[in-house]
């Protein structure tokens, strides 16, 4: 097997995956790194929906010179917040999809911080 970055990641996702997990009372939120955007969902896995999401993708719409970096990145996990606290979710377990904590990945749970979720 071929070990780069990617396959790592998938290793470190599966190991992340056995301890969290998201019920209706504390969901899970999720974040995934692409090249060009960041995504964010709130997820409860008992029931197999996705409660919320938000990205770089859908906020670029509305506000043009939002790009993938961090504060790009803190915008997206204030949004995230922002539909979790429609929702009434105000608590959630972070799954960093087996990315390491830094750089953009924590610019969107300090944002989530910020719009007031729990982790």
């Amino acid at each position: 097997m071929i070990n780069s970055k990617n396959s790592s990641r998938q290793r470190r996702k599966i190991r992340i995956r056995k301890k969290v997990n998201g019920t209706a009372a504390r969901p899970r939120l999720v974040v995934f790194r692409s090249n060009l955007h960041i995504y964010a969902q709130i997820v409860n896995d008992v029931d197999g929906a996705t409660l919320a999401a938000a990205s770089t993708l859908t906020l670029a719409k509305a506000e043009p010179g939002l790009h993938c970096n961090l504060s790009g990145a803190q915008r997206v996990g204030k949004e995230i917040a922002r539909l979790a606290k429609e929702k009434n979710i105000s608590q959630v377990v972070f799954d960093r999809n087996g990315y390491l904590y830094h750089g953009r990945i924590k610019a969107v749970a300090d944002g989530a911080r910020e719009g007031g979720l729990e982790f």
